[in-house]
């Protein structure tokens, strides 16, 4: 999800923060426990395409967007040693002296750069998180003084890690139209040829009380769809159904992808945009990389007409630029895709 609100102070981590770390949210009762496994299938992407396979694959694609909002796909075509090099240059980063990272700081007004998690209130307990938060599509929008110079091969990288989710994002976004039995590119079309995207490196530190302070809270995203490359050995993220949370195992190799709020839109309600948090632990640190897509602010969303019917009427309104609404109705208590709805 993007930024709340840009908080006007200098940049700050979780090494520098006073202990306000005390989470009062109303799932905070759950924190450190050890709830369980969410059920969601495994999808080879390299069936969906399949004459014999694919449909049962695109059936288990579809059947997981539709109860949970997220999926684990493996065989998507990203080597595995390429997504370490993405995970090694974000733990390199990390484990630079904090006078190096400072070097990246976010300034006020912006988004971009290194940063503690941005709150939207000086009441609101911080998150137990750093993180590293980069516009890097479209490419005349990136800030390239905020991207790391060293390790040297940083830029590089992720400048080749975005070209392949965005390759990868368009195929899913087709898989899900023939999942729905649509003409392929019905939801390409409406994200459009300018998209953009935005990658955030997350740190949580090991963490001396998990059973009170937090390392994301609760949300759902602004995006398309969110890809996720998990640490390969420390769990922490948690998707929430009826009112319940469960853990996402670790599968390494794997992306966890999760619909956002764009998609159930452009779905009419049928893929769910889910809820999510991170959680910590006393042991180990954790690192996670997430890339956000979002469609051309400029182009219209709406629900695919193909999705609206006489027994499943229109739900929500057409939007033009839906990240501008985030901040308004975060503020306020709700979830920006409760605007969006007729």
């Amino acid at each position: 999800m993007a930024p709340a609100q840009v908080e006007e102070t200098p940049s700050k981590t979780v090494q520098e923060l006073p202990k306000n770390y005390i989470y009062k949210g109303g799932d905070a009762g759950t924190l450190g426990t050890s709830p369980s496994y969410i059920d969601i299938p495994t999808i080879d992407f390299s069936l969906l395409s399949s004459p014999t396979c694919g449909k049962k694959e695109l059936e288990k694609l579809c059947s997981a967007l539709t109860s949970w909002g997220c999926v684990q796909i493996i065989n998507h075509g990203i080597d595995p040693a390429f997504m370490d090099k993405v995970d090694e240059v974000g733990k390199q980063f990390f484990g630079l002296p904090l006078e190096e990272k400072k070097k990246y700081a976010r300034e006020n007004g912006s988004y971009d750069g290194y940063m503690n998690h941005i709150i939207d209130s000086k009441d609101q307990a911080f998150d137990w998180i750093d993180r590293l938060h980069l516009v890097t599509k479209p490419e005349d929008k990136r800030q390239l003084k905020l991207w790391p110079e060293n390790p040297q091969s940083f830029r590089e990288i992720l400048h080749e890690y975005t070209a392949k989710i965005e390759k990868l994002n368009e195929m899913l976004l087709k898989a899900i139209a023939r999942a729905l039995n649509l003409e392929e590119n019905c939801f390409l079309d409406m994200y459009g040829e300018e998209a953009s995207m935005l990658s955030i490196f997350n740190l949580y530190p090991p963490c001396p009380r998990p059973d009170l302070a937090i390392g994301l809270k609760p949300h759902a995203d602004a995006s398309v769809f969110t890809y996720l490359i998990q640490d390969k050995e420390v769990e922490g993220l948690q998707f929430q159904k009826d009112d319940q949370w469960y853990r996402v195992p670790v599968i390494p190799g794997a992306f966890v992808i999760n619909v956002g709020d764009q998609i159930e839109i452009m779905s009419n309600g049928i893929f769910k945009s889910p809820i999510h948090r991170v959680v910590t632990n006393t042991e180990r640190g954790r690192m996670s990389l997430v890339m956000f897509c979002f469609p051309n602010p400029n182009k219209e969303i709406e629900p695919v007409k193909g999705l609206v019917t006489g027994t499943r009427p229109r739900l929500y309104k057409t939007m033009k630029d839906y990240t501008s609404i985030v901040v308004e109705n975060y503020q306020k208590g709700r979830r920006p895709i409760e605007a969006a709805k007729i």
